[in-house]
């Protein structure tokens, strides 16, 4: 069987141990194994990249590790001529930023060819004199980012931005643009043999966002053709952390003034400097317009060059869509995962039957809270209900609080109550962790329960919800993301943030087991078609051998045969044209 050699792109996640698991990703490498794999992956914080790698197989030849959250050591000292350089290049994409999408700037060019050609200039430059993390950081990048946010037809949002804005804006600019100082773009000759992007046959960016600008360099200066996968829409991720930036920059800075007014001057003067610090951390409007913007420019970039775009639900479809991607690039392809762990899991009996099951984080985006309230009506009606809690790790260290929160609030709405004097109180909420010796898995955990509840009130792909699915579950399910999509109308389905909708569909389940039943073997079904590893492995198989097949390969190092570099009508007989042409003889007989 022929073998091309993949560049994988990634950006946290796969292949870092940090990460809950290795997900999809590893399991296609995996299926994949007569093809070779270079991972060039893009570390966001400091745990992932001290955690380590994931066990990754033969396949994968090698591991290139960059980080996004502190500056690249390639980052250059730039001469006068490359300071004038980064300035032409950071004005056309600072220009691009600050005006609404769709604008003309000048009349003729729109905002995303000029933040392309901006781009692509401050790439260039990059591979010239080292990346531009430190110009970006300088004073002459904050002026030109005022120029553009003062100039006539820019954004509303950005136009009263101060300095102290500015300032916020450059540095999540030069997070944003790190992947130019990654150093992985060596012509074929200029460092080790097949070491970089330049080696590859082809991209595959796991990601619209940071993790595709390798992939788009590669197609620039390669001609290696890119293939993006989108299964958590980058952008609207962006949205959602830069909105809880926003409120939690907004709480900071409440605290501080509330400091301010009770304190002497002196501590009113270290509230204020709190408040400003909240402001550049992103809170503040114009420093999010200007970073969604870069992010968004970003991914319509990615979109459009892309050779082929695979989102992986309809939702993440109607964004990628939403950005200008064309429809004739789009396929659906949806992520694999492992059913045969959840195989064993038998169909509910006993006490199960009156026990719904949540699997998940205890974060606000999951609207347990809602769950509670709910099931405070569902106990009420049937006092033999039972709820299991089982968390799949603790949440993140912002969230914490909200786990408390929710413990709290179960023990105020169920307080342990003993039927006599001689029985023991029991809660019917119980809260688990999975790992412990009662729930040693998620398929143990959706052994618990007859019914599968997803609350959130955000969501994107319901992984969850599936791994329910896989184990004949019946489920209810909140009307987020690709909820819908995903169940296909073999669970029930209630608007988000309404407990009482939510417990009227848990109820309607506990009182009719026929149902249930039905139900949740349709599920299984359903899951075992759709979402399968097979199904993944063998859609990104007949994909990368259908993009290679428009393209040169890189070939071998030492100039050997290049497959796929001549059409395969070349070796037909007869002389051929291109499309739309006209050939020799039709036109001599005319």
């Amino acid at each position: 069987m022929f073998s091309l050699r993949i560049g994988l792109l990634a950006e946290g996640g796969f292949p870092f141990a940090a990460d809950e698991s290795p997900g999809w990703c590893d399991r296609l490498v995996r299926g994949l194994a007569h093809h070779e794999f270079d991972v060039f992956a893009f570390a966001v914080d400091a745990a992932q990249e001290t955690a380590g790698l994931v066990p990754l197989p033969p396949q994968v030849r090698t591991v290139h590790v960059a980080p996004l959250w502190r500056p690249a050591p390639g980052e250059g000292r730039y001469g006068r001529a490359d300071r004038r350089r980064f300035a032409e290049h950071f004005t056309e994409l600072a220009t691009a930023l600050a005006v609404p999408d769709g604008a003309e700037t000048d009349g003729r060019t729109s905002g995303q060819d000029r933040f392309a050609y901006g781009l692509y200039g401050l790439a260039e430059l990059a591979g010239d004199a080292g990346g531009p993390g430190r110009a970006l950081r300088s004073e002459p990048a904050v002026r030109i980012l005022e120029r553009a946010c003062r100039a006539p037809g820019a954004h509303p949002a950005v136009r009263g931005a101060r300095v102290a804005e500015l300032l916020a804006a450059a540095a999540q600019l030069d997070r944003a643009l790190r992947p130019l100082a990654a150093g992985w773009y060596e012509a074929p000759g200029g460092g080790p043999a097949g070491g970089g992007l330049a080696g590859v046959d082809l991209c595959h960016a796991l990601s619209g966002g940071p993790a595709a600008l390798p992939g788009l360099l590669a197609r620039r200066f390669f001609g290696t053709p890119l293939l993006v996968t989108e299964y958590g829409v980058r952008v609207r991720r962006h949205y959602l952390e830069s909105a809880a930036s926003a409120a939690s920059a907004a709480s900071a800075a409440g605290t501080a003034s509330t400091a301010g007014t009770a304190s002497t001057a002196g501590t009113a003067s270290t509230a204020r400097t709190a408040s400003g610090a909240a402001a550049r951390a992103g809170g503040s409007l114009a420093v999010r317009a200007l970073t969604a913007a870069c992010h968004r420019r970003l991914a319509a970039e990615a979109y459009d060059k892309a050779a082929l775009v695979t989102p992986g639900n309809a939702h993440a479809r109607r964004w990628a869509l939403r950005l200008g991607a064309s429809r004739a690039r789009l396929r659906t392809v949806y992520p694999g995962m492992d059913g045969e762990r959840f195989a064993r899991v038998e169909e509910p009996a006993g006490e199960e039957d009156m026990t719904l099951v949540w699997v998940g984080r205890t974060e606000p985006a999951a609207d347990l809270v809602a769950l509670l309230h709910a099931f405070a009506e569902v106990h009420r009606q049937e006092p033999a209900a039972h709820l299991v809690v089982a968390e799949t790790g603790p949440p993140p260290a912002a969230h914490a609080g909200y786990r408390d929160h929710c413990r709290a609030l179960a023990a105020q709405l169920f307080p342990d109550e003993a039927a006599d004097a001689h029985a023991v109180g029991a809660s019917p909420v119980s809260f688990e962790e999975i790992g412990d010796p009662a729930v040693p898995d998620t398929a143990a955990a959706y052994a618990t329960g007859g019914v599968a509840v997803l609350s959130s009130a955000v969501a994107g792909f319901p992984v969850g919800l599936v791994e329910a699915m896989f184990c004949a579950r019946a489920t209810v399910s909140t009307d987020v993301g690709a909820v819908r999509e995903v169940i296909g109308g073999t669970g029930l389905v209630v608007p988000p943030r309404n407990p009482r909708a939510l417990a009227d569909a848990c109820l309607a389940l506990l009182r009719d087991p026929a149902r249930r039943a039905r139900l949740g073997a349709a599920a299984r079904a359903r899951a075992g078609e759709l979402f399968t590893v097979e199904q993944n492995v063998r859609a990104f198989r007949e994909i990368y051998l259908e993009l290679v097949s428009r393209s040169p390969l890189a070939g071998p190092a030492d100039g050997g045969p290049r497959p796929f570099a001549r059409p395969a009508e070349a070796h037909l007989p007869g002389r051929w044209v291109a499309a739309g042409a006209c050939p020799v003889s039709e036109r001599a007989g005319r």
